[in-house]
């Protein structure tokens, strides 16, 4: 069974930073890309970043591009976001998620296979 367990959510104030984990169980992990979305109150989930299988690359949403930094230790099966320069409009539920290895990154939640219960960031002004 494969489980996907966020954790490092929280509540800071605008311009603090965050680190999210994500710890994956029950699949092989170096196969798998990554990715982290999130969903505010009253909108659709919305991609943030992704990333390869081996880590070799990276795509974002251009509302963190700059702050935010996805990353992954495939020894630890864990996928990371490093969240700098937070700002209240990044307060959401995160959401990590994976689909197996594909040369793309995709930013649509429909091709991620399996997800994570979420964490919960607010971010105060």
């Amino acid at each position: 069974q494969v489980q996907l367990v966020e954790s490092g959510g929280g509540t800071v104030q605008a311009g603090d930073s965050l680190r999210l984990s994500c710890a994956a169980a029950g699949l092989t992990f170096n196969n798998y890309n990554m990715g982290w979305f999130r969903q505010a109150p009253g909108k659709e989930r919305a991609f943030v970043a992704g990333i390869t299988w081996n880590g070799g690359r990276t795509n974002y949403a251009d509302s963190v591009k700059g702050r935010f930094t996805i990353s992954r230790n495939n020894a630890e099966n864990t996928v990371y976001l490093q969240m700098n320069s937070l700002k209240v409009e990044d307060t959401a539920v995160y959401y990590c998620a994976g689909y197996y290895y594909d040369p793309t990154i995709y930013n649509t939640a429909r091709e991620y296979h399996y997800w994570g219960q979420g964490t919960q960031v607010t971010v105060s002004s």
